[in-house]
């Protein structure tokens, strides 16, 4: 399958701290891919990185066919970027949140009012097209704002913590959205703190002290570190007292 994210021993240093040290590892086309690790263990340095906003130290990654050293502008016009904290303007409308995106990734004037009616229909939210964001509750400006970084078709959608704070209804409603997506070609690089949510992914990493210490599928994952549960993989990692790893097995 084709490759849309490679990244070879990439590195981040802030003077002598590295926040990210000489990662590894690639993302295939359509693949739901979960970036797990801890506050601070440098999950926010990678993906900074990895769309075009940090310049590496060292080490080489590249997203959709695009280098992030050499052409962080070419990343990030055939990227889509869905952050917890900042995705929509509130005090805009829907409609307008959706025509100030389309024109930001360059769509013509007639693709922003065909797929801003599509998306609006898909998410029944013709009768909330023109209130304020701020207004919604917070389930549909997630699954809204998850909507308008898909809105210009990109290649690879990455999902800082999507489903924080949402109920457990939408956030399965959220997955079914990835899951849609995926199947039509577009990778899915998603950060999130619910574990029981990693196990919706193809592949997961951990990162632990800006290294990745662990990596493959859910299943293979637990069965490598001995545990039950991807909470147990990663306590055992975070905290070497738990969890047994291959190497002290």
């Amino acid at each position: 399958m084709t490759t849309a994210i490679d990244v070879r021993n990439l590195t981040r240093r802030f003077g002598s701290f590295t926040a990210v040290e000489s990662i590894s590892f690639d993302v295939r086309q359509g693949e739901v891919f979960g970036f797990l690790g801890a506050n601070g263990a440098g999950k926010t340095t990678a993906i900074k990185m990895l769309i075009g906003l940090l310049a590496p130290s060292s080490g080489q990654a590249s997203v959709a066919g695009f280098d992030v050293s050499t052409n962080p502008d070419d990343v990030r016009r055939h990227i889509g970027y869905m952050s917890q904290r900042f995705s929509l303007y509130e005090d805009l409308t829907v409609r307008e949140n959706i025509t100030l995106y389309g024109g930001i990734y360059g769509l013509t004037d007639s693709e922003i009012r065909d797929r801003g009616d599509a998306l609006i229909g898909t998410l029944q939210l013709g009768r909330s097209s023109d209130e304020r964001v701020e207004s919604l509750p917070l389930g549909w400006k997630q699954k809204l704002a998850f909507s308008v970084a898909m809105l210009h078709e990109p290649a690879v959608v990455f999902l800082d913590e999507p489903t924080g704070g949402v109920d457990p209804i939408t956030r399965r409603q959220f997955w079914e959205m990835i899951y849609t997506v995926a199947e039509r070609g577009t990778t899915v690089f998603v950060t999130t703190h619910y574990l029981d949510e990693a196990e919706y992914c193809d592949r997961i990493s951990i990162m632990v002290d800006g290294r990745i210490a662990a990596m493959g599928a859910p299943a293979e994952v637990k069965q490598r570190f001995g545990a039950a549960t991807l909470d147990e993989v990663f306590l055992g990692l975070v905290r070497p007292a738990g969890v047994q790893t291959p190497q002290s097995a």
